[in-house]
């Protein structure tokens, strides 16, 4: 089982310096561990691209099963290709998993992956390695896709999802080097961090939001067994913060009071951080988080723009993120929040209207990301008749490089991004101790930014 992320090729992590291992597939080992089915785990993350070949050539898998999403997918397909290229590897039997392959169904196999897991994959997985193993049929497995002799695509009916998450095994971090992943926050942030699920699949509907592998279910391992889990990986591995990995963390009021109980009772200390909603927030929830161990909440919002909101069905009210934001603050709670620019629609007033609002919410982190349309997704939808989808070379490109309609160019975009970022650096300089002099720079990069900004719009209006 393998991943396909190359840490060293990846220029902006490589400066963040932020990696976490393959929650995914570690959840797929330890479940094929408790099959008896003995497997390798080649986490590519701190690894290169030679030394993982060289690796395939010697071990020669009789199966290999790839975790791809959007990040990894062009290193997924050279993988690929590498492997049919090989006369010593036409053996293998390539399994492709994961949020990219509900959405490229035909590319994938056309491009030489043998079976594809749609869904929730461990007993998928599990019944398809086991038919291969004993050369049983497996045409009828539940949830998975291939390709005829003839080629002919068949997609077989989906698999129901797995109702009780706590019939799982924690996932096999024994299987990689987390040490590697601890010691690189260490170095570089002075902490370390590991990752936890709670939950499987998110209650909304934001049409951005990709919902490739667990449709729009919700559901939830009990708290028990998180409290269980972090006992486990502080015992194992010590790590200074947990970062929780669910969408809406706080989406169940009832289950993160259990949860701050049983933290309470069995005396388990945890620093976490976690993702959630402003509506799924109040003064009581926040001082729930503040007991049980949060230090950071991430709130989202991607827009200042109320219209902007509410056309990607955020279902949110922008004030609302505002005070919650403050909210968490005032309990002690760092804050963080996520920007999208570049939506349909969206004018310069909205873009206006997004950086009062993050100045009027001051978080202390927030990340800033320029709207693309992925697969699946209402927006992509939306967006299809007028992006150059159907125009990129698929194996080359990713969703990223999909672009579509907007008000303005996309350099437009990229200014704005700067431009929001110098002027929130500005406008907390006090808070970060931020001398005058690179406050001043900071100052004339936004102004910089800003003028980029007028002289792509106007570029537009001539177009």
């Amino acid at each position: 089982m393998t991943h396909g992320y190359f840490l060293q090729e990846d220029e902006k992590e490589k400066a963040i310096m932020k990696p976490y291992p393959p929650l995914g597939i570690l959840y797929l080992s330890a479940y094929m561990e408790e099959k008896m089915i003995e497997h390798d785990v080649f986490d590519t993350t701190f690894s290169s691209r030679e030394i993982f070949n060289n690796y395939l050539l010697e071990k020669k898998p009789s199966i290999l099963a790839i975790y791809i999403n959007l990040m990894t997918k062009i290193n997924v397909v050279k993988t690929i290709q590498f492997i049919r290229s090989q006369p010593t590897l036409q053996h293998t039997q390539i399994i492709l998993g994961g949020p990219d392959v509900r959405y490229n169904k035909e590319n994938l196999l056309h491009n030489g992956a043998n079976f594809l897991i749609i869904g929730e994959g461990e007993e998928t997985f599990y019944e398809l390695v086991t038919a291969l193993y004993t050369n049983q049929h497996y045409q009828g497995i539940p949830g998975i896709s291939f390709k005829m002799d003839d080629g002919t695509i068949i997609i077989n009916p989906e698999r129901g999802l797995r109702k009780n998450l706590d019939e799982l095994p924690f996932p096999n971090r024994k299987k990689i080097d987390l040490n590697a992943y601890l010691q690189t926050w260490k170095k570089h942030h002075g902490f370390s961090s590991v990752t936890v699920s709670t939950m499987r699949g998110c209650p909304y509907s934001c049409h951005w939001c990709s919902r490739g592998v667990y449709g729009k279910s919700y559901r939830r391992r009990s708290p028990q067994s998180v409290v269980d889990e972090m006992k486990f990986i502080q015992q194992q591995y010590n790590p200074d913060n947990i970062w929780f990995v669910d969408d809406v963390f706080t989406v169940s009021h009832k289950w993160l009071e259990e949860f701050t109980v049983l933290m309470e009772e069995q005396q388990v200390k945890a620093n976490y951080e976690c993702i959630t909603r402003a509506d799924r927030l109040n003064e009581t929830v926040i001082q729930l988080l503040k007991r049980s161990g949060c230090f950071r909440v991430w709130i989202g919002a991607e827009s200042g723009s109320q219209k902007i909101i509410d056309l990607m069905d955020r279902r949110v009210d922008v004030k609302v993120v505002q005070q919650m934001i403050n909210a968490a603050q005032r309990a002690g709670i760092q804050a963080g929040t996520f920007i999208m620019l570049g939506y349909p629609t969206e004018t310069e007033q909205d873009i206006k209207a997004t950086l009062q609002h993050l100045k009027n919410a001051n978080p202390e982190w927030f990340t800033i990301t320029i709207t693309y349309p992925i697969r699946g997704t209402e927006l992509f939808e939306e967006v299809e008749a007028v992006s150059n989808a159907n125009e990129i070379n698929w194996a080359e490109n990713t969703d990223r490089d999909i672009d579509f309609k907007r008000t303005y160019n996309k350099r437009y975009y990229h200014h704005a991004v700067q431009w929001i970022i110098n002027e929130m650096a500005f406008h907390q300089r006090k808070n970060k101790n931020m001398g005058w002099m690179v406050s001043s720079k900071t100052k004339i990069k936004a102004i910089r930014a800003r003028l980029g900004m007028i002289m792509e719009k106007r570029k537009t209006a001539m177009a």
